[in-house]
């Protein structure tokens, strides 16, 4: 078997919203009122948005009994050469991994966080070979040191960073191109990042750090038009999603998909 890429086939991985979605996990947000139908609908044009970017959908069953599963982000991490099933910080999400390991194993090899580690997806932003880990409510230090024992054998740096006032690191801190940061420095220790590009979001809308990079453009929370307008000046093109019934439940255009290249060399 050869070690020849293949073509390149970005994969999302996406789950359709519970009907239980009102009583999900809240932490920063006090709890209103989501109108299912249209939280509905606006998951599945964000899936649309995905599709016409060139993702290939994988969409995994719904879970009437877990409210938080569409958030699907926080469950894994997919890296060019491995797999990283998740352990969230919250116990009611954990049965929310069961069915990834089973399919990422068709493209990677697979590693898991184990107790007492704890680890969301949402809590980890890779730029290059550097990954920064969010130290928050939901990943510990033992889930960070996991994760570090896994990736710096590989080639990967692995950087602690500390947050204050927001769910996870993604709240504050996305890459928004291969060598730029979009950041809400209010929440995060800038230190960690100080020799990355950076665009910061407008001070008015705390929540538009997080957006998400896809082939090239980014998706962005149409609820943050004066941060896209950042975005847009500092030569990033930029597609708005409505995304409003799943901010309510303290959600980020990242939480709704698991995106990784399917295009690499073959499993040996």
């Amino acid at each position: 078997m050869t070690n020849e890429r293949l073509p390149q086939t970005i994969v999302a991985v996406t789950r359709q919203p519970s009907a239980s979605l009102a009583r999900c996990e809240l932490l920063h947000l006090p709890r209103r009122e989501i109108d299912y139908a249209q939280a509905r609908r606006q998951h599945s044009r964000y899936e649309d948005e995905l599709s016409d970017l060139g993702c290939v959908l994988l969409r995994l069953p719904p879970a009437a009994e877990l409210p938080d599963a569409v958030f699907v982000e926080d469950t894994c991490l997919v890296l060019d050469d491995l797999a990283i099933v998740a352990r969230p910080g919250v116990p009611s999400r954990r049965p929310e991994t069961e069915p990834l390991a089973g399919l990422l194993g068709a493209f990677r090899p697979v590693a898991f966080i184990e107790a007492p580690g704890t680890l969301d997806g949402g809590d980890v932003v890779r730029l290059g070979n550097r990954v920064f880990v969010g130290l928050s409510s939901r990943t510990n230090g033992a889930g960070l040191e996991q994760l570090a024992a896994h990736l710096v054998p590989r080639g990967y740096t692995v950087h602690p960073v500390s947050l204050n006032g927001c769910l996870h690191l993604k709240t504050a801190l996305t890459a928004v191109s291969p060598d730029t940061l979009l950041v809400n420095r209010s929440w995060v220790a800038a230190e960690a990042f100080a020799a990355a590009r950076t665009i910061d979001v407008h001070p008015d809308e705390p929540f538009g750090a997080n957006a998400l990079l896809v082939n090239g453009t980014v998706l962005h929370s149409a609820s943050h038009p004066r941060t896209r307008e950042r975005l847009e000046g500092s030569g990033i093109r930029v597609r708005p999603v409505e995304f409003s019934e799943l901010e309510k439940a303290e959600a980020g255009v990242t939480c709704c998909c698991v995106l990784f290249d399917a295009g690499l060399p073959p499993r040996r």
